[in-house]
């Protein structure tokens, strides 16, 4: 299995998170630390489409590889195809690690890889997802003045009643996805043209593992974490500043 951290430059709604300081260092050195110390992978791979993010990574082990350049809508599909095509060895099997998630350490990488092992023969690929804080079954669709509110999701609880009308504590467990982690199959790209393949299973984030870091507040709240625990974070001493 191989690592490969995407690290594009055009992030609008926090312009050069990747290598803006955390902590005192590079946001996606984190990522490359909790990889490296998790052991499980041939090699790591920062695919990027900005030269730059190369210093990064020699500062702290990893592979370059310059992607082109990302645009907004980009599915994850696309550039991943491109980097396993530069790859003279063919891997059975790669992680996506994104930068944003700081707080995902090795042991997390490591819970995942045994999760994906034990999945192996039943499923093609597995994503990092955490309960919801608010349910879908409460929420609705509105097309604009002078139309009804609609119900997102229009099922009704065993007894008849819509879940929108039941208490919340009655509502079906709902899971969402986070960016921290996805692991998958190789073969996934090359004959379903997915990451994720036909079936996924679901890999349980804890606490801040699966915390995503996709704007400005959550940039603060992210610094707000690392200072009050500071332990949360990958350790990089053992690495080259």
């Amino acid at each position: 299995m191989i690592a490969l951290v995407p690290a594009r430059s055009g992030s609008k709604r926090c312009p050069g998170k990747n290598t803006r300081l955390l902590a005192g260092r590079p946001l996606l050195a984190y990522t490359i630390a909790a990889a490296q110390e998790s052991g499980i992978f041939s090699e790591i791979i920062v695919a990027s489409d900005e030269p730059l993010f190369n210093r990064v990574t020699i500062q702290h082990p990893a592979r370059f590889i310059r992607r082109p350049c990302s645009r907004d809508d980009e599915p994850d599909i696309e550039w991943v195809r491109f980097v396993l095509a530069q790859l003279e060895d063919r891997p059975d099997s790669f992680a996506l690690l994104r930068p944003t998630s700081p707080f995902r350490t090795a042991a997390t990488i490591r819970r995942a890889k045994k999760a994906f092992n034990e999945m192996a023969d039943c499923g093609d690929s597995i994503r990092a997802v955490e309960r919801v804080k608010q349910t879908p079954f409460k929420m609705w669709l509105w097309q604009g003045p002078g139309t009804a509110i609609t119900p997102l999701l229009d099922r009704k609880n065993p007894d008849g009643v819509p879940y929108h009308s039941c208490p919340t504590q009655t509502c079906p467990e709902v899971w969402i996805q986070n960016s921290s982690l996805e692991m998958g199959w190789t073969a996934n790209v090359e004959v379903h043209g997915t990451i994720h393949g036909r079936k996924v299973g679901p890999f349980f984030t804890e606490d801040y593992e699966g915390f995503v870091i996709d704007d400005e507040a959550q940039w603060a709240e992210a610094e707000r974490i690392a200072y009050l625990y500071p332990d949360l974070l990958p350790k990089l001493e053992s690495m080259a500043r």
